[in-house]
C-alpha cells in the first residue's frame, strides 16, 4: 500500500477542542502506531480532506514520523477553493500549518463552496487515489464518517479495498496498555 486515505470523526464528535485535551494523546498513539506499521510495509503518502479531528490528527502524527521517516509524504486534497475560510481563528491557523508543512497541496474543486456535491467528489477522489484507508471510526456510533463508510462498503463490494478501523474499543485498549505497562 503506497497510499492511505486517513479520515474518520471531526473534533466536535469526540468532544475535542483543544489542542491539550488527554484524549488526543490516546488517539495520536493509535494513529501513530497504525502508520508505523503501514510505513513499514511500504507506505509512502498519507492523503487527507483536511477536515478537523481525524484527519488533521493524522497529518500531525505524520509530520512527526517524518523525523523517523523522512521519506513519508502528506497530501492534502481539499473538496473545495477557500476551505475552511469561515473556520474560528484557532482553527484557520490549525489549517495553515497543516497546510505549511504538507508535501502537496491541491482541492478537488477550484471553486467556493457550492454544494455538499463537492465534499462528496472529494471523497471519492481519494478513495479512487489510494490504495486503502485508515478510519477513527466505530460503525455503532454513527457519525458524519458513516458517509465515508458506507462509500468504502460500496467500494469493497466491487474490489479489494482494505479498511482499518480504529473504534472506540481501540482507543479503550490504548487507554489500559498506556496506563497499565503489564497489559
Amino acid at each position: 500500500m503506497k497510499n492511505l486515505y486517513v479520515s474518520g470523526y471531526r473534533s466536535y464528535e469526540l468532544s475535542v477542542f483543544k489542542p491539550n485535551d488527554p484524549k488526543l494523546s490516546f488517539i495520536k498513539k493509535c494513529l501513530k502506531d497504525s502508520l508505523i506499521r503501514h510505513i513499514e510495509n511500504g507506505l509512502e503518502w498519507v492523503l487527507i480532506g483536511g477536515q478537523l479531528g481525524a484527519e488533521i490528527w493524522a497529518a500531525e502524527v505524520a509530520f512527526d514520523l517524518k523525523e523517523e521517516y523522512p521519506e513519508l509524504k502528506v497530501g492534502v486534497l481539499f473538496p473545495f477553493y477557500k476551505y475552511g475560510e469561515k473556520w474560528n481563528e484557532t482553527n484557520r491557523q490549525l489549517l495553515e500549518q497543516v497546510k505549511a508543512q504538507a508535501d502537496f497541496v491541491e482541492y478537488t474543486s477550484h471553486r467556493p463552496y457550492q454544494s455538499p456535491r463537492q465534499l462528496k467528489a472529494n471523497q471519492e477522489f481519494l478513495l479512487k487515489h489510494s490504495d486503502g484507508a485508515l478510519m477513527l471510526y466505530d460503525p455503532e456510533f454513527e457519525g458524519k464518517p458513516k458517509y465515508l463508510y458506507r462509500m468504502i462498503q460500496e467500494k469493497q463490494e466491487k474490489a479489494t479495498y482494505p479498511l482499518e478501523l480504529i473504534t472506540f474499543e481501540t482507543l479503550q485498549e490504548s487507554v489500559y496498555e498506556q496506563q497499565d505497562p503489564f497489559f
